[in-house]
């Protein structure tokens, strides 16, 4: 079995049909923070930042999605972005994505697909312009 361990997110079995899992990813002054969801059969990640207001998407841990599990939430203002595409359906950043974060599964788990630069993307996440009149 080839698996770099220092791109594993969480065992595909730790992704509840209906939930999220945040990772970190990397050390330093830019570790990747993220988190995956189910969408189907498949797995979506994300860098965990509101592009309406760049903090963390989630207050308590692990809790990404409303209450039907079909939208990821921000908590902090009620922005909803779909779980597929990462894009705002409504809220304050309505009409602008999250940062999606390329993932494979492999043996029952889920990594950072080959082609993410964790150092860059995370640089990039903390670098983004935030949307017009956050607060």
């Amino acid at each position: 079995m080839d698996l770099d361990l220092e791109r594993v997110v969480c065992r595909l079995t730790e992704i509840e049909p209906q939930g999220g899992r945040a990772f970190t990813i990397g050390g330093g002054d830019w570790p990747l923070k993220g988190f995956v969801v189910r969408v189907g059969g498949e797995v979506r990640g994300y860098v965990n930042r509101c592009p309406h207001a760049g903090h963390p998407l989630n207050l308590l841990p692990q809790r990404f999605l409303t209450p039907d599990g079909a939208l990821i939430l921000c908590s902090s203002h009620g922005a909803v972005f779909e779980k597929s595409s990462g894009y705002c359906v409504a809220g304050p950043c309505a009409g602008r994505s999250l940062t999606p974060v390329a993932l494979e599964v492999r043996w029952g788990f889920v990594l950072l697909a080959d082609s993410v630069d964790v150092q860059a993307l995370a640089q990039a996440a903390e670098a983004a312009p935030l949307a017009e009149g956050a607060s």
